[in-house]
C-alpha cells in the first residue's frame, strides 16, 4: 500500500480569503468531488460543544462543508450522538439545545442538525464490526447509518482516556448510541444509584430482558438477565443508572477503532481535522484549559488513520505555551499526548483501525 494522501493549509488568512473560504479550497483540492453527492444525504459528524465549553469549532465550518456538499448535489445535515454521562447532551432535546446555544443553527451552518439516536439515546441499528475482536455488531446511531456518505468535522485535541480526540474519536465514540457508549467504556453491565433511584418504573417498562425489579421504590438489576443494551441507562428520569466504567484505556481504544470500522466500512466517507484551540482534554468537558500548544490548520484525507498521524505530528512540532498543563508536565514522553496524559497510549486506536483495514499510517503531506 503506498502512502495516503493528506492535505494540509495553515491558519493564516487574507484579504481575500478567510477561513472558511480556506477550508473550502482545502477540502476541494484533497477531492471531496469525487464523491458522488447528487441527491444523496450526507452526514457531517462533529461535536457541538458542552455548554461551558469554548474549546469547540465554530459552525462556521461546519457551513463551509455543508456548502460544498449542496454545491455537489447533496443533501447534508449535522449530526452527533447523545452522550452516556450526565450533562447538557443527554437527550436530543438537551442536546439541540446545547448547539443552538454555542451557535449551531440551520441559519448559522445552512444545514439542520440530527441527533443521530434519537430522542432518548436509544434509537440505534446494530452494525456488523469486519474482523472485530472486541465487538461483534456495533450499536450505531440510526440517522447516521440512514446516510449515504459519512463526513468526519474533527476538532484535533487531547483526551484523558485515548490520549487524542481525533478522528478516529470522533467517529467511533461518536456514533455510538448510549448503549454503544457504555459497550466501550464497559465490559460489564449498568447498576442502579440507589440514592438516586425514585422507583418510577421507567426503567423496567424499558426492559426488554425482565432485568430490573423495583423493591421499597427502589429499582436493582439482574446481571444474569442484562444484555447490556444500555436503554435503562437512556430512559432515567433522575440518572440513577449508571454504566460501569471499568474498560481498560487500551481496550476501549481498540473498541472505538472498531466502531469507526463499522460506521465507514462500504460507503463513501471523507474527514477533516482542524488543529486548532488543542485543548488537553476533550470538548465533552464543561469547561476547557488554556490550549496546549499553537494553532497549526486545517487538515483533510479520505484515510482516517493517515489524518489522525499528520496531527499528532503536527501537534508534536510545535512547541509548549507558556502556562499549559503540557508546560507544566514537561516533555520527558517526547509525545505532547503522552505527556498530558501520561496513562494513556493514542496509539493503541491507530494500530488496530490499521490492522481492521481502515487505513495507513504512513502519508504524504500536501500543502495548499
Amino acid at each position: 500500500m503506498g502512502k495516503s494522501k493528506v492535505y494540509f493549509t495553515n491558519m493564516h488568512a487574507t484579504l481575500k480569503e478567510n477561513l472558511p473560504q480556506k477550508l473550502t479550497r482545502l477540502i476541494k483540492t484533497a477531492g471531496i468531488g469525487q464523491i458522488d453527492f447528487n441527491k444523496k444525504y450526507a452526514a457531517i459528524k462533529m461535536h457541538f460543544g458542552e455548554p461551558g465549553n469554548l474549546a469547540f469549532l465554530r459552525p462556521n465550518y461546519a457551513k463551509a462543508v455543508a456548502d460544498v456538499v449542496k454545491e455537489l448535489g447533496g443533501k447534508p445535515f449535522l449530526t452527533d450522538c447523545n452522550t452516556l454521562y450526565v450533562g447538557g447532551r443527554k437527550n436530543a432535546l438537551d442536546h439541540l439545545n446545547s448547539a443552538y446555544a454555542n451557535g449551531f443553527s440551520i441559519l448559522s451552518t445552512g444545514c439542520h442538525i440530527l441527533i443521530g439516536d434519537g430522542l432518548k439515546g436509544t434509537d440505534d441499528v446494530l452494525v456488523p464490526v469486519l474482523g472485530g475482536k472486541y465487538v461483534k455488531e456495533a450499536k450505531i446511531g440510526h440517522a447516521i447509518m440512514d446516510a449515504d456518505v459519512f463526513i468526519s468535522l474533527t476538532h484535533f485535541k487531547g483526551h484523558e482516556s485515548t490520549g487524542i480526540g481525533g478522528t478516529l474519536k470522533n467517529i467511533g465514540m461518536g456514533c455510538g448510541s448510549r448503549a454503544g457508549k457504555m459497550e466501550m467504556h464497559s465490559s460489564g453491565k449498568p447498576h442502579v444509584s440507589q440514592d438516586k433511584c425514585i422507583g418510577c418504573g421507567t426503567c423496567l417498562r424499558n426492559c426488554a430482558h425482565d432485568a430490573i425489579t423495583i423493591t421499597n421504590h427502589k429499582a436493582s438489576i439482574d446481571h444474569e438477565k442484562c444484555v447490556g443494551c444500555g436503554r435503562c441507562i437512556g430512559v432515567c428520569p433522575m440518572d440513577a443508572v449508571q454504566p460501569a466504567s471499568d474498560e481498560s484505556n487500551d481496550i476501549l481504544d481498540k473498541k472505538i477503532a472498531e466502531y469507526a470500522w463499522a460506521v465507514l466500512n462500504g460507503r463513501p466517507n471523507f474527514h477533516i481535522s482542524l488543529v486548532v484551540d488543542v485543548s488537553p482534554y476533550c470538548d465533552c468537558h464543561s469547561e476547557n484549559d488554556i490550549p496546549i500548544v499553537p494553532d497549526v490548520g486545517m487538515f483533510a484525507s479520505f484515510d482516517p488513520v493517515a489524518l489522525d498521524i499528520a496531527c499528532v505530528d503536527a501537534v508534536n512540532s510545535q512547541p509548549a505555551l507558556k502556562g499549559s498543563i503540557l508546560q507544566k508536565n514537561g516533555d520527558s514522553h517526547h509525545d505532547h499526548f503522552t505527556d498530558v496524559s501520561p496513562d494513556t497510549n493514542w496509539k493503541v486506536a491507530i494500530d488496530h483501525a490499521v490492522k481492521l483495514g481502515m487505513g495507513n499510517k504512513e502519508y504524504e503531506l500536501i500543502t495548499i
